[in-house]
């Protein structure tokens, strides 16, 4: 098998790359990235080693596929992953880039009759709909109410018929009109795809900040006791996300490659689910714990743009199509990112300290 992977050289792309040569030593994978993410520069020895073919090209410009083989699958994992990308009044790049950049990747696995499995996101769901939900305050966190308002939803957590009309952030946006463009393609040319909504992914070789990878950053300030702030929702540290760890997203995807007949057209949520999830007050606990480092926390009552209270998936859909289903809880997770900083610790102080 022959596999493009967009944005091969972040997080993600990397990740599941390596983890698919390692298991399958036959396959050609490619990853194509813009290097552009500070840190993605660490992965280009890594994918080396491991005997991934690297290209350096932006998914913005149409010429930069004409280098590239034809392959079986695409992987579509690039992204401006920021949920406050654009808002300060450009958002040219997350629009090129997300939305334009995946009609690119379309049109090369349209080209190659390839397979096509996007990465999207939970925040395709709007912020007004999720922010009115019911909730129940627990003494660490914030949790779902098993009646609510509307469809979609349940203490396990928001399902794939959550209604979809309101604002969501220009990155959810972005990524929400890729997904309708990718079931054209489906539905029209044929094309056999899948789209992931994933919840908060993270683990070791992850470039955190506060915007996007807020959990290695969390695990990176306690690591380096440095000062934190719980902000909004009375500044108590009780905003709730479930985590999902590269290795369960690399499990689902694997699957996914080899058996897409069995889920073309589909939708799924996949997230760490409510047995992966942490309140920033229980995340801050686990912290302390597994480093042994007790920081400041500053408390600000005001709650941020685009901020949502909670996000917990409701993976009930594809583990019944796929069986598959997370693995990897959050102490797990906050170790295994730990023992990572430590292990690279000169190398990554620049960038996450």
């Amino acid at each position: 098998m022959k596999i493009l992977i967009t944005g091969g050289a972040g997080f993600v792309g990397s990740s599941l790359a390596i983890a698919l040569k390692k298991n399958y030593p036959a396959y050609q994978i490619y990853c194509l990235d813009n290097l552009k993410r500070r840190g993605s520069e660490l992965n280009l020895a890594r994918l080396k080693a491991a005997g991934v073919t690297f290209v350096h090209g932006d998914i913005r410009s149409r010429e930069d596929f004409d280098a590239l083989p034809a392959v079986d699958t695409v992987i579509e994992a690039s992204a401006e992953p920021s949920v406050l990308a654009g808002l300060d009044g450009t958002p040219d790049y997350l629009i090129n880039t997300n939305l334009f950049g995946t009609v690119n990747c379309l049109n090369y696995a349209l080209k190659h009759r390839a397979n096509f499995i996007f990465l999207s996101t939970s925040r395709v769901y709007p912020i007004k709909t999720i922010e009115k939900l019911t909730y129940l305050e627990q003494p660490t966190r914030f949790a779902l109410a098993n009646d609510q308002p509307v469809g979609g939803v349940s203490a396990r957590g928001i399902a794939e018929d959550f209604p979809l009309a309101g604002a969501r952030s220009l990155y959810g946006t972005t990524k929400l009109a890729s997904e309708l463009l990718i079931q054209e393609y489906q539905e029209f040319y044929g094309l056999k795809t899948v789209i992931n909504r994933c919840g908060v992914i993270t683990g070791p070789w992850q470039m955190g900040k506060i915007d996007q990878g807020v959990m290695v950053l969390w695990v990176a300030k306690h690591y380096w006791k440095q000062q934190l702030g719980y902000f909004g929702y009375g500044g108590t540290g009780k905003q709730t996300r479930d985590m999902l760890h590269i290795d369960d997203l690399y499990a689902l995807i694997d699957w996914q490659l080899h058996h897409i007949d069995l889920i073309n057209g589909e939708i799924l949520n996949a997230g760490g689910g409510l047995g992966s999830s942490a309140s920033l007050q229980e995340l801050t606990q686990i912290c302390q714990e597994v480093t042994r480092n007790t920081i400041p926390i500053t408390s600000v009552a005001e709650t941020r743009t685009a901020d949502i209270r909670l996000y917990i998936t409701d993976n009930t859909k594809v583990t019944q199509l796929t069986g598959w289903e997370p693995k990897i809880g959050v102490p797990q997770i906050v170790e295994e990112i730990t023992a990572w900083i430590k292990a690279n610790e000169t190398d990554l102080a620049g960038i996450l300290r």
